[in-house]
């Protein structure tokens, strides 16, 4: 799975990096701060292609490639209740276009999510107090420092409590594909986050793009060798820890064996 990660680039550097559409691509209204230590429910970058609305445009207009704020945990159209986002933080790529939660979002509300890399916790030797293994995280990334981008599904889920001119009425929220982990990283876990490659970034991200083995043609983990790790800091594992501190590689004499 994928329950962590490090995200730091500024929105300016994401409008370039992902090629956001001019006039109105950005919707960001105000910059994330940076966070090394991005947990379920927090906000997060996404990148994603809309149509505009008939307010924004009045003719139709072909999809936008934006970049918007998202929070991190898929709440379905249908769901009652938005808690069950904290669950849903992942899709599995074996079964997401089949699985009523995401196959919808799958067909037409796909994203990519910008991380500069992502945490997977591996069980040592060392027991704790009450005797089971210790886990020592690891920090996972693209060795030439590029930038990581997730597949991910948004969706877009209506408050019915809220009135009709409320501008927090609609809650936009994401999940990010999990795979099989390639040899490099597999041994730390046994899952890992889907990259899309960047020549794949236009067909994944288009909401015209629907059939199933299409889509799924797109997804390949990441190339062997691309990926490093390194085991890092427990202070991680405490989700009010941050900063760029996280991610240094800890000494070998200092990891959990």
């Amino acid at each position: 799975m994928c329950g962590r990660y490090a995200s730091s680039r500024k929105p300016e550097d994401l409008v370039e990096e992902f090629e956001i559409s001019v006039g109105g691509g950005n919707r960001v209204e105000e910059a994330l701060a940076a966070d090394y230590n991005v947990a379920p429910t927090k906000q997060v970058y996404a990148v994603l292609e809309r149509s505009p609305s008939p307010r924004e445009a009045p003719g139709p207009e072909p999809p936008q490639r934006q970049l918007r704020v998202l929070t991190w945990g898929l709440v379905p159209s249908w769901a009652k209740d938005p808690a069950i986002g904290s669950r849903m933080i992942n899709a599995r790529m074996e079964t997401v276009a089949e699985k009523p939660a995401y196959k919808r979002a799958f067909a037409a509300r796909r994203c990519l999510l910008p991380a500069d890399g992502y945490f997977e916790w591996y069980p040592t030797q060392v027991l704790g107090k009450g005797g089971r293994p210790l886990k020592q995280p690891f920090y996972i990334h693209p060795q030439d420092g590029g930038v990581l981008a997730m597949a991910g599904l948004y969706e877009i889920w209506r408050d019915p409590y809220r009135a009709e001119d409320d501008p927090g009425r609609f809650r936009w929220t994401c999940t990010v594909l999990t795979t099989q982990a390639e040899d490099a990283v597999g041994h730390i876990h046994d899952r890992m986050p889907l990259m899309v490659e960047h020549e794949r970034w236009g067909e994944w991200l288009d909401p015209t793009v629907a059939r199933r083995d299409d889509l799924l043609s797109l997804l390949v983990p990441a190339a062997p060798g691309r990926l490093e790790a390194f085991p890092v800091s427990t202070d991680v594992n405490n989700v009010r820890n941050n900063g760029p501190e996280l991610v240094v590689p800890l000494p070998a004499e200092d990891a959990l064996a």
